[in-house]
């Protein structure tokens, strides 16, 4: 944004660039309409997999290098018939390979957090059964929420035998795809992939982020046996748990790029700022479908970055400078009207990093009490300002995360990027203050509410959520720290899962809503519902108040003309 031509620079290396996120996407485009104006810029777009022909046509026929991996040959097999439960054959195809294959640890693939650790716990108690049959195994999950000492015992050696001439000791990785390409673990030998992965998807009809365990792509399988090549002492072999006509007929070449199943708000708002004014005629490699592009024009919109015409207003130009999503960006730029920016940021910067609240499976109860000490009755938002406030209290001790079962990484992250949204609000002058501790939590939530007035559901007369716009059910997420049911609630993520989730809640007041977006809450906007019912008096006592103030306001300026006349 602060160099639109990058003139600072003359080579430019994308790498990375077959992972696909919405970030690369845009920079595609980007950097191809920065080389028509810059023909002494030299761009290298780096990729591991099979996509070059594709961008070397998108880059106007840009020369082409391969250059050879030094890789150990890689065996694949697969199986015979489908797999009914992957998970189940995972953790068979593991042991199987513990007691005949020769040493080399394994990487196992599955999808997210509560598979790893189901597929570790069965692992172990299999290897345990079979006594000294077999070497000692160390079995290690890996998933993005795990703490960092944790995650870095995948890079420990294997066990070794407490037995002479005993049989050798292996290191079994049970990972998520964070293993596929950001990760290298020295020593992986045998590679299990069953075939599937966990993708958010945006469904831009309903505002849904839904958390899909589907077919990995052709590329990801790729990328997955690749990781048995890596061995420095040996060839490797890959396991597919599911048969080669899958492989061939079923799979798709490449995954569905992010650009195409995420909400982009951001990415038009950063769009804007560039000075693209139509973002739906930009020259993405992948076109988003343009219903999403339209659905983030308008939330831009009825936040005021955008104006009736789709040009960016000084609110969105200050809004752009935030890498947030918007509704967030909002929230922070609104805050100093509530007198709370301080606590704004803390909230903000703790909604921008991995969930800080570990709960160990083996320690869920003590976890769970030790969440509650933090808890706020008024909602989640306010719960973890209060987990970062008992951090810096605490003199960001690690030994308090650990007592605490808080994830000092994530909070040190969150200070850090606290301290990056606060030169940026320094850089546009917006103060920075804090409330009293009466009015505390009132203006925080209003505060809030100002971002997130679009997020809200309404408790009907079933006892039950419904999304104020459009009249579908929901589900509080059960992690939430609620101790009752408010009438109203705001939320951050509206996720399908095994139902409808919505997640990170806090409870707000009706007349706020009205307050702060009286137009979006208009109950002539709305069908039906017993939100348009609860909003209507709502609705009418605010213009009721404000032709009120209207009124003395005028009435007092006609008494002080007539007194100094």
């Amino acid at each position: 944004m602060a160099d639109p031509l990058l003139e600072r620079y003359w080579v430019i290396i994308l790498d990375e660039a077959d992972e696909r996120t919405l970030s690369t996407d845009v920079l595609f485009g980007l950097l191809k309409e920065i080389l028509r104006n810059r023909p002494d810029l030299k761009l290298v777009v780096m990729s591991a997999t099979l996509m070059a022909e594709r961008l070397r046509d998108y880059f106007n026929n840009a020369p082409l290098l391969k250059v050879p991996e030094r890789l150990h040959p890689v065996q694949i097999y697969y199986t015979d018939e489908p797999q009914r439960d992957y998970l189940e054959a995972a953790t068979r195809t593991a042991v199987q390979i513990h007691m005949s294959e020769p040493p080399g640890d394994i990487l196992v693939f599955l999808t997210g957090e509560e598979e790893i650790e189901d597929a570790c716990r069965n692992i172990t108690n299999e290897i345990v059964n079979l006594g000294d049959q077999v070497g000692p195994v160390k079995v290690i999950p890996l998933y993005s929420r795990l703490p960092l000492a944790m995650q870095q015992k995948i890079h420990e050696p294997a066990p070794r035998s407490l037995k002479e001439n005993g049989p050798p000791g292996r290191k079994i990785v049970v990972s998520t795809n964070i293993a596929e390409t950001s990760v290298t673990i020295d020593g992986i030998v045998y590679v299990i992939d069953p075939g599937f992965a966990e993708l958010k998807v945006y469904n831009p009809r309903n505002c849904v982020v839904s958390l899909l365990v589907s077919p990995v792509s052709k590329q990801c399988a790729q990328q997955r046996s690749s990781r048995a090549g890596r061995s420095r002492t040996q060839p490797g072999k890959c396991f597919r748990l599911y048969t080669e006509k899958s492989f061939n007929d079923d799979l798709l070449p490449q995954t569905y790029p992010e650009i195409i199943r995420s909400h982009l708000a951001n990415t038009v708002l950063i769009l804007k700022k560039f000075g693209i004014d139509h973002p739906i005629h930009f020259d993405f490699m992948d076109p988003p479908a343009p219903e999403t592009l339209m659905r983030a024009l308008e939330v831009l919109n009825y936040l005021g970055a955008l104006d009736d015409d789709g040009n960016l207003t000084k609110l969105g130009e200050i809004m752009s400078e935030f890498p947030l999503d918007p509704q967030m960006s909002k929230m922070l730029v609104v805050s100093p009207e509530f007198n709370c920016s301080n606590e704004i940021l803390s909230i903000a910067a703790m909604l921008s990093v991995p969930n800080c609240c570990l709960q160990p499976r083996e320690s869920q109860q003590a976890a769970e009490e030790a969440k509650a000490q933090f808890g706020h009755i008024k909602g989640d938002h306010l719960t973890l300002l209060n987990v970062y406030n008992a951090y810096k209290k605490n003199n960001e001790d690690s030994s308090w995360c650990y007592e605490n079962f808080v994830n000092g990484r994530a909070l040190k992250s969150a200070d850090i990027v606290r301290q990056q949204f606060a030169c940026i609000m320094a850089r546009f002058n917006l103060k920075l203050c804090s409330t009293d501790s009466n009015t505390h939590d009132s203006y925080i939530r209003q505060a809030m509410l100002a971002g997130y007035f679009m997020q809200v559901v309404h408790l009907d007369q079933t006892g039950q959520y419904v999304i104020v716009k459009d009249n579908k059910r929901v589900h509080l997420h059960p992690s939430n720290c609620l101790d009752h049911k408010p009438e109203w609630v705001m939320y951050n993520e509206y996720v399908l899962t095994s139902r409808y989730f919505i997640r990170t809640v806090t409870g707000v007041q009706g007349e706020w809503l009205i307050d702060i977006s009286p137009h979006y809450y208009d109950p002539a906007n709305f069908s039906s519902g017993e939100a348009k019912h609860a909003l209507e008096p709502l609705h009418n006592e605010h213009w009721k108040q404000k032709a009120l103030k209207l009124a003395l306001l005028y009435s007092a300026t006609r008494a002080e003309k007539t007194s100094i006349a």
